[in-house]
């Protein structure tokens, strides 16, 4: 069950590919943008390769959806979804709003991400401190 308040941690979709049933790893799932955290169900999402594991590590919006276990269905784009596929993302957001924590959002590979230092060199700042300069 949810207990925790959302975080306000960002993946990009290449850092979230990492929470993928890794056993060394918290395993995330991601909907609409939010990151949350299934490793409550490691035995349901965690089998790398089996069942609903094909969520893990990506926003899968598209496929929750359309009710599809597909791979190719597994992206975050759902813009093309039917009124009643619509409305089936929105029930499957609602389960795990209501069972897991959301832990952060997605963000795109090419933004910076807060979380992570700027630069590419020994002169990197952190964000935070670049806020105040």
């Amino acid at each position: 069950m949810a207990t925790q308040k959302p975080e306000d941690k960002t993946f990009t979709a290449s850092e979230l590919a990492r929470y993928n049933g890794d056993p060394s790893l918290p395993i995330y799932v991601a909907i609409k943008g939010d990151v949350f955290d299934v490793s409550s169900k490691r035995e349901v999402y965690g089998v790398i390769g089996k069942g609903y594991n094909v969520f893990t590590g990506k926003d899968s919006s598209k496929a929750l959806g359309k009710s599809s276990l597909k791979e190719e269905d597994c992206v975050a784009d759902y813009k093309d979804l039917t009124k009643k596929e619509m409305e089936t993302l929105e029930q499957w957001y609602a389960f795990f709003s209501k069972r897991y924590n959301i832990v952060g959002k997605v963000i795109p590979d090419n933004s910076c991400n807060k979380n992570k230092l700027m630069g590419t060199h020994a002169d990197r700042i952190p964000l935070a401190k670049l806020a105040v300069l």
